[in-house]
């Protein structure tokens, strides 16, 4: 199933309160449940509190009066009224409780990991899909609103091309004796990180050392290397003096941070590297404050939960997610175990198991590691690469080409013989007709190629926005966005942004008209028109349109 990434933190907190029905079980009330606990309470979905332990169920008498006060998992399971569970236990107990839940099926919103072991995950991600169940994992970074944010940024090609990315999680606090600081602190950044490229990594490597026992990681440094050329730094920690949480991406036009501790959370350094006689030399500049919404991420991952259930959409950080995270972990874990020498994805990872849920065409290649959502047909003769993203119900007609690093949205349909290279998205409900023609390259030399000779350049993101529909034979000069229900007429040759709603054609490409969301011509004869077929109204202003009501 594919996920969605259409939705920010912003977006999940403002849904009304009459989606929000389900009825929660949390499994588990302790340093980390009782925040789960609180949360769910507040979006009034608390149903039962669960832990073996009385004296911790006493503590919430009453804290929360009105919910449920259970110690016997299994009367929770039993329990018609409870429509999902929240596992916050010890991860070697994450498996067993999910598979039950499923078996009893309920929804399941479990912490990381969300399993110790691959094929206990696999199981896991298989039933949840066989049941019609959310399987959601607890991977709370990607629902902080500063990594929306900076996502939005990457794929808006603010920092240019990504080279480099280095996370570090310190502190100096509870020592676990059940897992080593690698299962503990990791998933968080692998997760976020995977997430910020639009790729897994296909190789990993891992140090780190015991310094409290000998046979339990207090320090690791894991290493990802990404088939796109982006090598990863992760470096986590519970022997600091001091708390640090913060990422680092470098582009190649700027760098942006994320700093958990700071008020600010999200900055952009316009740092650039120039060459001086064929010589690197950094350039400073001063912090960017990146303004973000002020929310809660659990909040804003339980709220995520909520939806899922009510709405039936994918969760962001879903149970193949959560597989794909546990596949690093492992890898990163069996290079600590074999001195430290690096581990290839593939040895980890299952072979690709055909699905009844996506038609692919016997003469069609589709890389094991691409990511195709249910419901998407893939006609013939085309080709999506590894780690290309497709989401659901879409559409690849025949002799078409999707690259590694192309995110596809929901309902996309592609007619033939259309190439989709690196860096370009299409969200959700884009149609692009025969033969259109996407680019990466703003000053292509096949000598001089953009991975071997950075300093001539890289390669340039484009954004096709939702509704967007792209004419047969129009040409899109890589670095320009596409507006919301935009038209590009046949054979146009697109070198500039296109406002929402705006119908473009020629050679280079004008504004000749608007269209509404429908697709019916809008007739413009003072600032405010309306649709005739549908009623949309839409105002006009500064050479832009917006819907003003539907």
């Amino acid at each position: 199933m594919a996920v969605n990434l259409r939705f920010g933190t912003e977006y999940l907190l403002s849904q009304p309160k009459s989606q929000q029905s389900c009825k929660i079980a949390v499994i588990g009330a302790g340093s980390w449940g009782k925040n789960l606990i609180r949360n769910f309470d507040a979006l009034g979905c608390l149903h039962t509190i669960c832990d073996v332990r009385e004296d911790c169920l006493a503590a919430y008498k009453d804290k929360y009066p009105e919910s449920k006060r259970e110690r016997d998992y299994a009367c929770v399971l039993n329990d018609n009224a409870v429509d999902a569970v929240v596992i916050a236990t010890p991860a070697a107990t994450h498996y067993d409780l999910a598979k039950q839940a499923l078996l009893a099926h309920k929804h399941v919103y479990v912490e990381k990991p969300l399993a110790l072991e691959i094929n206990e995950a696999q199981d896991l991600v298989k039933r949840a899909r066989d049941k019609q169940r959310v399987l959601m994992v607890g991977h709370i970074l990607r629902y902080h609103p500063a990594i929306t944010k900076l996502k939005q940024v990457i794929t808006n090609g603010e920092l240019g091309n990504i080279k480099y990315v280095y996370s570090r999680r310190l502190n100096i606090g509870r020592i676990r004796t059940e897992e080593n600081i690698l299962w503990s602190f990791a998933p968080h950044d692998i997760s976020v990180i995977m997430f910020l490229l639009n790729e897994k990594p296909d190789a990993v490597y891992a140090t780190g050392g015991g310094y409290v026992k000998n046979d339990i990681a207090d320090v690791t440094l894991t290493v990802l290397d990404f088939p796109s050329g982006v090598k990863s730094h992760i470096f986590v920690s519970w022997l600091h003096p001091f708390k640090e949480q913060m990422l680092v991406v470098v582009g190649g036009k700027k760098m942006a941070v994320f700093d958990d501790l700071t008020d600010e959370k999200l900055f952009l350094y316009p740092h650039t590297i120039e060459w001086q006689n064929r010589i690197p030399v950094a350039c400073k500049a001063d912090a960017e404050v990146v303004p973000i919404e002020k929310s809660e991420p659990l909040r804003a991952e339980c709220q995520h939960f909520i939806e899922c259930i009510t709405t039936g959409q994918t969760p962001m950080t879903d149970g193949q997610e959560g597989l794909d995270v546990l596949r690093v972990l492992h890898a990163a874990q069996n290079s600590l175990n074999n001195g430290n020498n690096t581990m290839l994805l593939d040895a980890v990872r299952e072979e690709t198991q055909p699905r009844s849920d996506v038609f692919v065409h016997p003469t069609a290649t589709v890389a094991s590691d691409s990511y195709i959502g249910k419901g998407t047909k893939i006609w013939n003769n085309s080709q999506i690469q590894a780690h290309a993203h497709i989401g659901e119900n879409c559409t690849i007609g025949h002799n078409c080409f999707v690259g590694s690093d192309v995110k596809i949205g929901n309902g996309v349909k592609l007619e033939s013989n259309i190439d989709v290279w690196d860096l370009v998205t299409l969200e959700d409900y884009v149609f692009v007709g025969p033969s259109a023609v996407f680019t990466n390259d703003i000053n292509p030399r096949a000598k001089y190629a953009k991975k071997q000779y950075p300093e001539y350049g890289e390669w340039v993101p484009t954004l096709v926005k939702k509704g967007a529909s792209i004419g047969a034979n129009a040409t899109i000069i890589c670095g320009v966005t596409i507006g919301s229900w935009a038209f590009v007429g046949a054979g146009a040759v697109v070198n500039k942004d296109v406002p929402d709603y705006a119908v473009v054609a020629g050679v280079p490409a004008k504004i000749i008209g608007w269209m509404c969301e429908c697709g019916n011509k809008l007739i413009f004869e003072n600032t405010v028109t309306h649709c005739a077929r549908c009623q949309r109204v839409y105002s006009r202003k500064d050479g832009k349109a917006r819907l003003l009501s539907h």
